[in-house]
């Protein structure tokens, strides 16, 4: 028998993702956003959902521009740690040992511990209560080399260690078990 509850954010699970912006190295910051994701595949476009009291706020709103960094296990405690602190009180790049790399399109930097980073312009914000939403095309998206095969040139996310973000826990994403279109492929 299920129950009811009160309407409520329970669309999980979701990436837990590190976003980097700012358009100089003074003003680089990293926020930890769950509420982002694909909206659009040609163009390409995705968005993040920002309070507007955060930090990185008017860093967006100014530059327009933001990069979705993936996160792994490996890079749990950082991602934790840069959605519990403010960019007011801390450079979170060097407290937490990451490394700004260049962006190909966008001033902001990419992480690269990051095992994809998805380089974004903002083309609308709409304000929605508590929460923004940066809606924004893609313009480019780098990939760490060492999950790509040599054979076959494949991307292999999974192998990085992906990391999800579920009603207030953090899960290393875990096996396979289907494939898009596996339902209806015809069996051998």
């Amino acid at each position: 028998m299920k129950v009811d509850w009160k309407p409520g954010t329970m669309v999980y699970p979701l990436p837990a993702a590190l976003v980097s912006c700012g358009s100089t190295p003074d003003e680089y910051n990293i926020l930890t956003v769950a509420w982002t994701g694909t909206i659009c595949s040609e163009p390409a476009m995705c968005y993040i959902s920002v309070r507007p009291e955060r930090h990185s706020y008017p860093i967006l709103k100014k530059n327009m521009e933001f990069v979705i960094n993936l996160t792994t296990k490996d890079m749990a405690f950082a991602t934790d740690w840069c959605g519990v602190r403010s960019g007011r009180d801390y450079n979170k790049f060097s407290e937490m040992h990451l490394t700004p790399g260049e962006a190909k399109c966008v001033q902001c930097p990419i992480i690269e511990e990051s095992p994809l980073c998805i380089e974004c312009r903002v083309k609308e914000v709409i304000s929605l209560g508590s929460h923004d939403i940066f809606i924004a095309e893609v313009l480019n998206v780098k990939a760490d080399e060492k999950f790509l095969d040599p054979e076959t040139g494949k991307f292999d996310l999974a192998a990085s260690g992906l990391m999800a973000y579920s009603h207030g826990g953090y899960y290393e994403l875990g096996k396979k078990i289907g494939k898009f279109g596996w339902s209806v492929e015809k069996k051998k």
